[in-house]
């Protein structure tokens, strides 16, 4: 009776650091006067000739992150900003004709070798902003399209993994070489009524 007892509160303990573990995130789109003030100047200052620009709000397990999606110059952009209105990245996005071949090549390896039966949903260049490249470089860098050794590709893929179809959002550097590996959370119906 006593290792029953023991064995149970082991598995409900680690039961609980296993659904700990998943990060479920959720994009919603908000109003003007929701958006940071400080990142709405930056658009405003920054930025002519924009067309549909919206707004979101994406709420993950770990941070908030506000995204400002618009049409320039018939590119799709969405520049993403922190909680306090600071530009992280922007990104781009591209057809697959736009990914250099040796880079494509190694990303189908990649997928091919870690998610069975994937489709490639969308693909974005992502412009990172970091302490070598300020925020005017970065905005310069991106609105120009310049393929850049600095730049990563951001591919949302949907796939089989365990018997289970799944969305996944993988980033690339520019040679193609894995970075990261994210499971998104299913799209959120509550909206539906039935």
């Amino acid at each position: 009776m006593k290792y029953k007892t023991i064995s149970l509160i082991i598995i409900l303990c680690y039961s609980s650091l296993c659904v700990s573990q998943n990060i479920s995130e959720r994009e919603y789109r908000i109003k003007k006067n929701e958006f940071p003030e400080i990142a709405y100047e930056f658009i405003r200052t920054e930025l002519s000739n924009v067309r549909k620009l919206r707004f979101y709000k994406e709420l993950d397990s770990t941070k908030i992150i506000y995204k400002a999606k618009l049409k320039k110059d018939k590119l799709y952009y969405c520049l993403e900003f922190d909680a306090f209105g600071m530009l992280k990245n922007i990104e781009v996005l591209i057809a697959r004709v736009d990914l250099p071949n040796d880079s494509f090549s190694e990303i189908q390896t990649y997928l091919g070798k870690n998610i069975n039966k994937y489709k490639i949903q969308r693909i974005s260049q992502q412009y990172v902003v970091t302490e070598e490249s300020t925020v005017k470089i970065t905005l310069i860098n991106a609105f120009q399209n310049l393929i850049l050794p600095s730049i990563n590709y951001e591919l949302v893929v949907s796939g089989d993994s365990d018997k289970e179809r799944r969305e996944y959002e993988v980033l690339f550097d520019y040679e193609g070489s894995f970075k990261s590996l994210r499971k998104l959370a299913a799209p959120n119906y509550d909206h539906v009524l039935y």
